[in-house]
């Protein structure tokens, strides 16, 4: 066992050294390229500008940060909110939304700081949520929190997969509905849309990097809010109609609705769905690496932290309470499902949701990507093979260098999360079940540790015990929602069969 910690220690502390050894042989050549460089970055000798740690000039700013989190936060989550305010009713479903957007908001904050270490303005660079963690908390921590990180980007995007196929599905049944009539069974499988989004992903997964989907994340955020303000306008329309229940204070009745037990299953799965529309933080340093600076990255991060957040949550409060206006405690799964007319507007709605999720699924994977290919650069550094390819020459004369190994680890990985996606294809369960396994560890838990570690925070001082007591609730609601999820997914499962047509 002390053999095995030795090696461990030894490997990391290797892979240590190379990064410090990197970023320092890069700095000092930007620093004597800066001696000769009057303007902000320097000319390397292929002529692009460099950053201080060597690398190309990030072109990032606030905007474009704030619509890489609009993209992320705004995805399918938001329709599912006024289920989870079905379930808890109309006092304590909103309080809740609106708790864990500060929570979000305000360890986001905390997070933003960690991007350089040791000083946050003027530290060491870290690309990648999990450096952050190994500078910050140990070297121990970063591999723990890479496994939960990274497990639960996979997740996302197998939930985004999910989340896109039936909104394909809602578009079909809403046109047969509308030829043939509302007692029409029209059948829908969403293997088949499942299959197109992942032949869409294959080609759009051949980005090199963050820094290139500007445009894809702009396109998302302009879907996102599209959809929303649909889903919106037709909660409002629906409610103001009359004649429904417009629910209650404390949700779905038990003996009415449901049982005892299967109303603390769903108010535990409400806690996981709502937990996951706010679930970015585990891809914000990754956005904070595209941040051209001055100003610091970190001022611009929170600032785009603080407007996404309040975005969304403008966006998820007024979706969630028309919608549960609009059906009361039979509030649908996912909100436009429950909307069938007019039919090209519900149609529309739903067209922008596919394509806010083609580009939210390309934020979510690239740090999967770009992680796997950077340690296999630096695993296999004296062998070439992962840097092979030809140079394409796309239509308007613009070349795209195609790389061989890119192209077959990037491929593979979408074909086994398409797979996994037509195998379990239940969309609140889903979705609960990352939202519960990413927001306490990634959200809550590693943002206070490096803050606190970062300012060296004295014990039992009132800032340890506040952000401590932040971390324990916060991992009791992530726990009740993990269960309500697992427990959702067992009886999804004794009632739809993979596959089947719905």
């Amino acid at each position: 066992m002390a053999s095995e910690e030795a090696k461990y220690n030894s490997v990391t502390g290797s892979e240590e050294k190379l990064d410090q050894q990197e970023q320092a042989e890069n700095t000092a050549k930007f620093e004597m390229q800066q001696k000769r460089s009057p303007f902000d970055g320097v000319e390397s000798e292929t002529g692009k500008l460099l950053d201080d740690d060597g690398r190309p000039m990030r072109t990032g700013n606030t905007w474009t940060a704030t619509a890489h989190i609009i993209t992320a936060v705004i995805g399918s989550g938001v329709l599912s909110l006024s289920w989870s305010f079905a379930q808890m009713g109309w006092i304590a479903g909103p309080l809740v939304l609106f708790s864990f957007a500060l929570c979000t908001w305000y360890t986001s904050k905390l997070l933003a700081d960690c991007y350089r270490y040791p000083h946050p303005v003027t530290g060491r660079r870290n690309y990648i949520y999990m450096d952050a963690v190994k500078v910050n908390v140990s070297a121990r921590s970063h591999l723990i929190c890479g496994v939960m990180q990274y497990s639960n980007l996979v997740g996302t995007s197998i939930g985004y997969t999910i989340a896109t196929a039936t909104s394909a599905v809602a578009v079909q049944k809403s046109n047969c509905y509308h030829s043939h009539g509302r007692d029409s069974p029209c059948l829908a499988s969403t293997t088949s849309y499942i299959a197109v989004f992942g032949v869409i992903q294959i080609f759009l997964s051949q980005i090199p990097n963050f820094g290139d989907l500007w445009w894809l994340s702009y396109v998302a955020a302009i879907m996102s809010f599209t959809y929303a303000t649909i889903g919106l306008g037709l909660g409002i329309s629906r409610a103001a109609e009359g004649g429904h229940s417009y629910g209650s204070v404390s949700g779905v009745k038990i003996g009415t609705d449901v049982t005892e037990a299967q109303k603390v299953w769903n108010i535990f799965a409400a806690l996981g769905n709502m937990a996951f529309a706010y679930s970015f933080s585990m891809i914000l340093i990754e956005i904070e690496d595209t941040i051209r600076s001055p100003p610091p990255e970190n001022k611009q991060m929170k600032k785009a932290t603080l407007w996404g957040t309040s975005v969304t949550t403008a966006f998820y409060m007024s979706v969630a309470i028309a919608g549960y206006l609009a059906f009361g405690d039979a509030a649908p799964g996912n909100l436009l499902t429950g909307f069938f007319t007019p039919y090209w507007l519900v149609d529309f709605a739903n067209v922008c949701i596919v394509i806010h999720l083609i580009g939210a699924y390309q934020v979510y994977t690239q740090p999967v990507y770009q992680f796997a290919e950077r340690w296999v650069a630096r695993r296999w550094s004296k062998r070439s093979f992962h840097s092979r390819g030809y140079t394409v020459r796309l239509p308007g004369g613009s070349d795209f260098r195609l790389n061989w190994f890119r192209l077959t680890w990037r491929t593979t990985y979408v074909i086994i999360t398409t797979i996994i996606s037509m195998l379990l294809p239940f969309f609140n369960a889903v979705l609960g079940i990352i939202g519960a396994l990413a927001f306490w560890p990634l959200t809550v838990y590693y943002p206070v540790v490096m803050y606190m570690n970062q300012h060296k925070t004295p014990r039992w001082s009132g800032t340890w015990i506040a952000l401590h007591s932040l971390s324990f609730v916060t991992f009791l609601v992530s726990a009740a929602g993990l269960i309500g999820s697992v427990a959702g997914i067992v009886t999804d499962l004794s009632q739809v069969k993979p596959f089947e047509k719905i």
